[in-house]
């Protein structure tokens, strides 16, 4: 129990002290004028008040990866929660920060043209090509997903929630933010937080005990290596290049610049406490990792989710906390489809705001999405994870060259670059998806590329 609570005074004093170091090495300027004021359009570009933004943000951030990214990294014990808390305040909160901030004074660009900008524009449509991708890969897990877990909840079959999910997908990626985003949003993540809460204090009245293992033994069943393997599979809780393709959809909507510290920063904290609390949650209920394996090899993730819930919350309880979780991976599905059609209109047409092109965007990144849906759960997020961690390195190497053409500190995000980096080659070159080379090489491997990569860096910057 004390290291939990440690792990989350250290979420609040990283918000409360490391986020206002980040805030002032940007430079956020309260006199600005932000794209939500200047280019309103009321569809992309509006003003919302900005609890609704943060709740928003949370919500599109979230998706699965605090949840089952957190479960599955439980399997390596009690260091799961080291990760979750370094990665949130020196990582996630920096790489959320920075992409959201950087598209504010970019006129809300999203992340292709920024990377064009401070990167180079040689490998931009290698770029464009891979974030598409990566977009409606991750749209497809967060249809595939929910639509199993409801079918378990249900007598209906699974395909009928694939095509419910993603006609409701269609609706949010087409029409304005403030229609079905804006509005209910705002209701389901306070749902889950909620949940989280009363998962949270039923832990704590039962008296259970938090973790049976020590803190930075690896615990995992197969002994699959803590390096890299639990930085690619925790994500979502503690660093995840998904974020960045959300934070600017809220770039559109900030009134202020000072906001986007408790907005983007803020979101990613309170994302990194949902992940501590749910890997705290099957390490808890289930005692061991060698259990809770055995639970996610029969049912996956989702397992874990009903037998905690039902567990801790009773029957109606536990469909609530389902029923949360499923929001929670179908509202960042659709904002990944929405952001895919924002990506291709700034790239292909300049300006998408009108039905009509909004309309055929919608219509191919969608179609994309369904031909995605028939492919393998397993394999897809397993991709998914590497590409995820990919993405985060190429935004916090974005956000150094930013941070060095504006005479700033760029060290906030060149370390966090390089490390990702390190575990991003080592993973490839290690894992079954990869070269399946020998570990040790894979790390030295790794190590190598993301020092020549900040060689290059130093020699780029003069």
């Amino acid at each position: 129990m004390l290291i939990f609570l440690i792990a989350c005074v250290s979420l609040l004093l990283g918000y409360f002290l490391y986020s206002k170091l980040v805030e002032k090495v940007f430079g956020a300027n309260s006199q600005n004028i932000t794209p939500a004021v200047a280019k309103c359009d009321n569809v992309d570009f509006m003003v919302l008040p900005n609890w609704r933004v943060f709740l928003i943000q949370f919500l599109n951030i979230a998706g699965l990866g605090p949840v089952f990214g957190a479960i599955l990294g439980a399997l390596y014990g009690p260091v799961a929660l080291f990760w979750i808390v370094i990665g949130s305040i020196f990582a996630g909160g920096v790489h959320d920060y920075m992409s959201g901030m950087i598209s504010v004074r970019e006129d809300g660009k999203s992340l292709v043209p920024l990377v064009e900008k401070y990167m180079g524009s040689k490998t931009k449509n290698l770029f464009l090509v891979f974030m598409v991708f990566f977009l409606l890969l991750l749209g497809s897990v967060f249809a595939m997903s929910p639509a199993q877990m409801l079918a378990n909840l249900s007598s209906t079959d699974f395909i009928w929630w694939i095509v419910a999910i993603f006609a409701y997908y269609f609706l949010a990626t087409l029409l304005p933010i403030d229609k079905i985003i804006g509005r209910f949003y705002p209701l389901f993540a306070g749902l889950l937080i909620f949940v989280t809460i009363a998962l949270l204090i039923v832990l704590f009245i039962t008296g259970a005990d938090f973790y049976s293992a020590s803190m930075f033994s690896n615990q995992h069943p197969k002994s699959l290596p803590i390096f890299p393997l639990m930085f690619v599979t925790i994500a979502c809780g503690a660093l995840s290049g998904f974020h960045a393709t959300q934070s600017p959809l809220m770039s559109r909507c900030l009134q202020n610049e000072k906001n986007g510290r408790h907005i983007f920063y803020g979101a990613m904290i309170t994302e990194g406490f949902v992940a501590l609390v749910w890997a705290t949650l099957g390490m808890a209920f289930y005692g061991d990792s060698a259990s809770m394996h055995q639970v996610i090899t029969q049912d996956g993730p989702g397992g874990i989710v009903s037998d905690v819930a039902k567990g801790y919350l009773g029957e109606i309880g536990g469909i609530l906390a389902v029923i949360s979780v499923v929001l929670l991976s179908i509202t960042s599905g659709d904002t990944a489809f929405r952001s895919a059609r924002l990506t291709i209109g700034d790239y292909l047409l300049k300006n998408n705001h009108s039905l009509t092109k909004r309309l055929i965007i919608s219509v191919l990144v969608l179609s994309g999405g369904i031909a995605m849906s028939f492919f393998d759960l397993t394999t897809i997020w397993t991709y998914f994870g590497w590409a995820n961690q990919c993405l985060a390195s190429i935004t916090l190497w974005m956000a150094s060259f930013y941070l060095y053409q504006k005479g700033k500190n760029y060290l906030i995000t060149l370390i966090p670059a390089g490390f990702i980096t390190s575990v991003c080659i080592t993973y490839i070159m290690y894992d079954k998806i990869g070269f399946r080379l020998p570990l040790n090489w894979s790390v030295i491997t790794g190590a190598v590329v993301s020092a020549l990569l900040v060689i290059i860096f130093w020699y780029k910057k003069r």
